[in-house]
């Protein structure tokens, strides 16, 4: 009797065969209890967290936000051995650079101001390397037009006494005399400045829901309600204050002002807009928090400065000249970030939340099954009631074509001798 090749058995069962699921009963305490627990563990996840903690019942929009910055303050500086500078009144013009950025503000600190340097030639500065010399010949004639890293000009050739009066340097054509960086006398403190204000005016919208709101509440009647108030995060109106000190917002970042205030430093203010529009639009309130976003840890390059000049022009012997005051400016750097959504009620979300989660109740079938089948002693005994193979009267036989007619009547008989048994049994 030939057989059907493999390929032909599967092809038979993809086509002529149909398989549906069977509902078994078992009366065990060991599976009844496991699937109960499962089940209720389903469900709570469900409600819990999912409906519940995740608002899996509301549509959702984030923030779209707009940030300026206005900073007040005045400091007073008096630097006598620096008869350039002198005593000098230092406004929001002065330590504001630039006066205003997108989403952040830069409040100088302390500044190493060099003034009147103009084109011509001078002494190098002594602390950068290669710099010192002897004698014209040996070493900065052999070097003239080369210009050092980190220096300030292509060497003349000459070698000339520095501005200290102690080394000899190569000289320069540059910008003279050059910035003289070491000593702490040439710096200038902006004393008072954790006293200085920073006012945030945040605009933002939920064009999903058509809500704008911004950070000025109306529970200031006027500009000067407002103009005097000041954040507070342990007052219940002044939390919400646009207004806010900078030492405050160092100690709220757990930080040391003034050690910021000497090496500088990025400061992160996070207004977050996080609105249940379910309630009333006026409890859409914002949160303010502070962070550090750069470490006091770091070994090389610590803390926050730059450069930058102004520039003007005199005339001398019927010819305009230029000159200009340069400044190494040290501060913080307010960086202020804004984040958020609003969620309100919609059926959508809540079917879709709803039906996903109790589509996961058929992993507690899947588990019972797998407990009941591979892991319990009567595992057998159970694999024989979950499982049963029905042929029915037209089933593909792949031998039948050479069996005799006699043969065929008998496995007929005995096919519905079989059914019979199995209604018995369902």
């Amino acid at each position: 009797m030939s057989r059907c090749s493999p390929l032909l058995a599967v092809a038979s069962a993809f086509l002529f065969e149909y398989n549906t699921p069977r509902i078994v009963h078992i009366k065990s305490k060991k599976v009844g209890v496991t699937n109960r627990l499962l089940q209720l563990g389903i469900i709570s996840y469900i409600i819990g967290f999912v409906l519940v903690y995740k608002k899996g019942y509301q549509d959702f929009d984030t923030v779209q936000s707009a940030v300026t910055t206005k900073v007040k303050g005045i400091a007073l500086s008096n630097q006598s051995h620096l008869p350039d500078i002198g005593l000098r009144t230092w406004d929001v013009a002065d330590y504001v650079i630039p006066p205003q950025e997108n989403n952040a503000a830069f409040v100088m600190t302390n500044v190493i101001p060099t003034l009147g340097q103009t084109q011509s030639v001078c002494p190098e500065d002594p602390s950068i390397k290669g710099s010192n010399c002897t004698d014209d010949s040996s070493y900065c004639s052999g070097l003239k037009g080369t210009i050092l890293d980190k220096g300030n000009g292509p060497f003349t050739g000459r070698c000339v006494n520095s501005t200290d009066g102690v080394n000899k340097v190569c000289e320069i054509y540059g910008w003279c005399q050059v910035e003289n960086s070491s000593g702490s006398g040439n710096v200038i403190n902006l004393v008072g400045s954790q006293n200085f204000t920073l006012f945030i005016k945040n605009d933002i919208a939920f064009p999903k829901f058509d809500v704008k709101r911004r950070n000025i509440l109306n529970i200031y009647k006027n500009d000067n309600d407002l103009s005097s108030c000041r954040w507070n995060s342990s007052d219940s109106k002044g939390k919400y204050c646009p207004i806010l000190l900078l030492g405050d917002i160092a100690l709220a970042a757990n930080q040391d002002y003034d050690k910021l205030a000497q090496k500088g430093a990025i400061l992160q203010i996070v207004i977050d807009w996080t609105c249940d529009l379910d309630k009333s639009v006026d409890e859409c309130l914002p949160e303010y928090s502070f962070k550090r976003l750069d470490s006091s840890d770091y070994n090389v390059s610590n803390g926050f400065n730059f450069r930058y000049a102004d520039y003007y022009a005199l005339k001398e012997n019927d010819t305009l000249r230029q000159y200009r005051n340069l400044y190494k400016a040290t501060g913080i750097m307010f960086v202020i970030t804004v984040q958020g959504k609003a969620g309100k009620f919609n059926v959508i979300p809540l079917i879709l939340n709803f039906s996903s989660g109790l589509a996961l109740l058929t992993i507690t079938v899947i588990i019972c099954d797998v407990l009941v089948l591979y892991f319990l002693q009567a595992r057998s005994y159970y694999r024989e009631y979950k499982y049963l193979q029905v042929e029915g009267r037209d089933a593909f036989q792949e031998n039948f074509h050479n069996v005799s007619k006699e043969v065929q009547d008998d496995v007929n008989e005995e096919l519905i001798l079989f059914s019979e048994k199995v209604k018995t049994y369902t």
